[in-house]
């Protein structure tokens, strides 16, 4: 069966608790439209309690159990409510891919004094001040968990670099202890060099914190069982690092647990390639660059050349670690790197991800169900923003599910309609995929011999037409305009 995966929430998820237990519930409706896996948001308790997404993370072991942060369960759930979730997926054969995120800590216990220097924002490497003593909120005691799971408390020496001082304006400072009074290695200069991101900036050179992360993902997976993880804001984090974890998780669980790692970097191919690399393919990557190749084709219409769409992107070059997408929370209107997909273009885009051989598709949240939110743009005013379900996407996965299989031909001279057909195999009929971003087209393709004299029917409904399969094997293939058509045999 094909692999396909979903990013169970979005970055204004409704919380109160409530995603655990939807996500148990929606366990059967997944299994039907072919889901395999399932991206969880981070789980553990963030500095802003009930209201954290869970990137601000403050516990990593705290899974919704402690009253800390205001709180006990989490925005998405208790710790109970997540691993009843995680067991109603896993019987219907849903693998758990879960969110990591060991970049950063925020929300420290207490102050402590320790020394720092002033860098420049946009050049990190640039140091701006002399070594002075600040005083900031490194030290992690987690008063509400005690000693429980783990008795490792975090200070100054596990961190790089900070953006809070007590009594001044905010900076980022560099911290200067035993182990580098310099960031750590990333594989490119952007900024001069782009460790820190935000919040407390974990110290990764560290033997003691390396030690706690590594005793950490075996005592997560054993409290879950996960198949999966998602790796957060790679690009901050030395590559070194999560090549050792990845290793130790596998060895410590006995599983080929799974990794796809957020290296955003929408039209750099080379990077993510140059980051494969010194990971020694530990992990797959999202492809950033197809994402804004189906933005940037949504907002030109017709203008778009569409045989342009697959290129300097990951699915391309390196199709077997690209895990491919058409939005996630961090693209979606009113956030920071805001790149969203107009509603026209997702079926196209969602045709290209899942009726393809290459890749392996990652659906949203939004885009399956439908959201509604509310939430300030860039000038500080509200914006109501909706979201609606996909038109036939249902329709897609499970053409996915059903009859993407086998040997692919590309029909891709056109500059304005794509076309492609999978013949099928012993298991499972083929289908033939004709979209446009300008006018209606009829594509002529082959299906292969053995659909001679057979009729397609366009499962999206698409098209009122039927297509007969002719004595060489070719059929001719419509499609609305700004559209796409799935062709199925009846």
């Amino acid at each position: 069966m094909n692999q396909t995966m979903i990013q169970f929430f979005h970055w204004y998820s409704e919380g109160d608790g409530k995603l655990w237990k939807e996500a148990e519930k929606q366990a059967n409706y997944l299994s039907e439209l072919g889901i395999t896996s399932i991206w969880l948001p981070p789980a553990y308790k963030g500095t802003n309690g009930g209201y954290s997404v869970g990137y601000d993370a403050y516990d990593i072991f705290d899974l919704g159990e402690f009253d800390q942060k205001g709180t006990v369960k989490t925005k998405y759930g208790t710790k109970d409510e997540y691993t009843k979730a995680i067991k109603a997926l896993k019987q219907q054969n849903i693998q758990i891919i879960v969110d990591i995120v060991l970049g950063h800590k925020a929300g420290g216990d207490e102050l402590e004094k320790f020394k720092a220097v002033k860098v420049d924002e946009n050049n990190r490497e640039k140091v701006i001040s002399d070594v002075i003593e600040i005083e900031s909120y490194t030290k992690f005691t987690f008063p509400g968990r005690g000693k429980k799971y783990s008795n490792f408390e975090w200070n100054f020496t596990c961190f790089s670099g900070v953006d809070f001082a007590e009594g001044m304006d905010s900076h980022i400072f560099k911290i200067q202890s035993e182990y580098g009074n310099d960031w750590e290695e990333m594989i490119d200069d952007e900024k001069g060099n782009y460790d820190y991101l935000m919040y407390n900036d974990i110290e990764h050179r560290n033997p003691h914190v390396r030690e706690e992360l590594n005793n950490w993902a075996k005592w997560y997976f054993d409290q879950t069982d996960f198949d999966g993880v998602r790796l957060d804001a790679l690009k901050h984090i030395s590559f070194d690092f999560y090549k050792e974890w990845l290793t130790l998780l596998r060895s410590n669980s006995g599983k080929n647990i799974f990794a796809v790692g957020e290296y955003w970097a929408p039209g750099y191919l080379a990077l993510l390639q140059k980051y494969i690399e010194v990971t020694e393919g530990a992990m797959s990557l999202f492809d950033s660059s197809l994402q804004n190749n189906f933005h940037t084709a949504s907002k030109e219409g017709g203008d778009y050349d569409l045989r342009r769409i697959f290129d300097e992107t990951l699915t391309q070059a390196d199709p077997l670690h690209s895990v491919s997408l058409v939005d996630n929370h961090d693209t979606q209107p009113l956030q920071d790197l805001e790149a969203p997909v107009e509603e026209w273009f997702k079926p196209l885009a969602y045709a290209l991800i899942l009726l393809r051989e290459n890749g392996y598709p990652c659906i949203f949240y939004p885009d399956l169900f439908g959201v509604h939110y509310i939430d300030k743009d860039k000038e500080g005013n509200d914006q109501e923003i909706f979201l609606n379900k996909i038109d036939g996407i249902e329709e897609l996965l499970k053409a996915r599910k059903d009859y993407a299989y086998g040997v692919q031909k590309d029909y891709f001279e056109d500059a304005n309609c794509l076309g492609w057909v999978r013949e099928g195999d012993d298991e499972h009929q083929g289908c033939a995929v004709v979209l446009s971003n300008k006018e209606a087209y009829n594509k002529p393709m082959e299906m292969g011999e053995k659909y001679i004299g057979q009729i397609f029917y366009d499962f999206l409904g698409r098209s009122e037409e039927k297509v007969t399969i002719d004595e060489k094997g070719f059929g001719n293939f419509p499609v609305p305009a700004g559209n796409v058509s799935v062709w199925i045999p009846e």
